[in-house]
């Protein structure tokens, strides 16, 4: 048999992907890893007292509109990345616009506070742990997308476990967000955003060995 003959062959009995299945596995990862996250919030570190008044504040919504509009772009870029052909995620570059309106946001609090207190802007009360607490969040959504991604087929494995983490670090920033009391921008843009890279470090270094195919 020619080698076109078989190419022909076995592609004439590849079944054909349905629609939408991978956002869906993918969303599927996230939603499992996203449970186990939620348990340890709730178990390890606890939700905050005040919760049910801190949401209907600014402050609170500040800090889901930065980790949710991060974690919807590195999903999409995620999901962009499990196909084989896939080429640079440009949509990426719209980390730009949540980044840049937390800048303005921690810049206008640094204007407004006096000199003497802006210490406590950016370490708050708790950044100690903030970053390392995030990171580990992110472990078992990052769990989720990479069982998501052993039923897909890879070829940038560093950057796609990169982006991966990107989400991951994202969405358990989300969660903490039920856990963590801090109110300053400077605060969040600093140690939610240096979590969330850890989480995109652990993802490239880990990406090249658990997206092998």
């Amino acid at each position: 048999m020619r080698t076109e003959d078989l190419a022909a062959s076995l592609a004439g009995n590849v079944r054909a992907v349905p629609r939408g299945a991978v956002p869906r596995r993918i969303a599927i990862g996230i939603a499992g890893g996203a449970i186990l996250t939620m348990i340890l919030v709730v178990e390890w570190l606890g939700l905050r007292p005040d919760l049910s008044i801190a949401v209907t504040g600014f402050r609170f919504w500040m800090k889901w509109a930065y980790t949710i509009a991060i974690g919807a772009v590195a999903v999409a870029a995620t999901i962009h990345l499990a196909r084989p052909e896939a080429a640079s995620p440009r949509r990426l570059w719209w980390l730009v616009v949540p980044a840049g309106l937390l800048v303005v946001l921690a810049l206008g609090d640094v204007v407004r506070t006096p000199p003497a207190d802006w210490a406590a802007l950016w370490q708050g009360g708790s950044w100690q742990v903030c970053t390392l607490n995030i990171a580990i969040l992110s472990l078992p959504i990052f769990a989720g997308i990479m069982l998501a991604f052993r039923r897909f087929a890879p070829t940038r494995l560093r950057l796609t476990g990169a982006v991966a983490g990107l989400a991951a670090g994202a969405c358990g920033a989300v969660l903490y967000c039920l856990h963590c009391p801090e109110v300053s921008a400077l605060f969040v843009l600093v140690w939610y955003s240096l979590g969330i890279l850890a989480a995109v470090a652990i993802g490239a270094l880990a990406g090249p060995k658990l997206l092998r195919w």
